[in-house]
């Protein structure tokens, strides 16, 4: 099992669009970035795309094209779903599988793409090419927002997506303790944000959830580069 993360940025993105703020002028000098928050997930030479942000198309070339072959989508916000419509004459759209309400927001954007579309019910899992996956409730109001939880060979790997640190009780508990976390964590810690996560707050997340390794991800262009934890574009994980 392999897991990739195409992108660790918020939905700005870094370098942010007309900032020179230190971050951002950091990166432009260095030819780096982190683009909108992706994940994905290979197993059995079959791929799983968590969230297909707007920068899916870079992010594919930048793996080598996989045929995606199913995607997960966490909530109905623009920089989770809308480079879906990346995949029209590319391949035939995978199937989606996501909260009822979370399919029947997206879909309206995609009217010109015929796909499948699988309702899932928070902690109820399913099967996806040996994956056992389960989505769990977490924070980010007002959209109705999801976390996925990954298991196969004993090996388990949690994304908070975005979310505040006030997690449902029985979504804590299904990441207590697994082997990867990537975790919400959108500005730095003398910030706060009333929808996310900063970097203190996702960093204790993480440690009494016990896990073994965690990554901070859905960053802002106001997270400076030198923090640890700090997930990477294409960073990779293997198992």
């Amino acid at each position: 099992m392999k897991l990739s993360l195409l992108g660790t940025g918020d939905a700005i993105g870094t370098p942010k669009v007309g900032c020179s703020c230190p971050q951002c002028s950091y990166a432009l000098h260095n030819g780096i970035s982190r683009m909108r928050t992706s994940i994905l997930l290979e197993i059995n030479k079959r791929h799983i795309l968590i969230d297909t942000s707007p920068d899916l198309r870079t992010q594919l070339l930048r793996v080598g094209s996989p045929h995606i072959d199913a995607v997960i989508w966490t909530h109905g916000h623009y920089d989770h779903y809308a480079g879906y419509g990346e995949f029209y004459r590319i391949q035939q759209p995978p199937a989606v599988y996501a909260s009822s309400a979370t399919l029947s927001y997206c879909s309206q954007f995609f009217n010109f793409l015929t796909f499948k579309q699988h309702p899932i019910e928070s902690f109820n899992p399913f099967n996806l090419f040996g994956v056992r996956i389960t989505l769990f409730p977490v924070n980010h109001p007002p959209s109705p927002t999801y976390g996925v939880i990954m298991e196969c060979d004993g090996i388990v790997i949690g994304y908070t997506s975005d979310t505040r640190i006030d997690i449902p009780e029985k979504s804590r508990t299904l990441l207590y303790g697994i082997n990867l976390l990537l975790i919400d964590a959108i500005v730095p810690p003398e910030l706060h944000f009333h929808k996310h996560m900063n970097y203190d707050e996702a960093c204790q997340l993480a440690i009494d959830l016990n896990v073994d390794n965690f990554r901070c991800v859905h960053l802002s262009h106001m997270i400076p580069w030198t923090l640890s934890h700090l997930g990477k574009d294409f960073e990779t994980f293997e198992w």
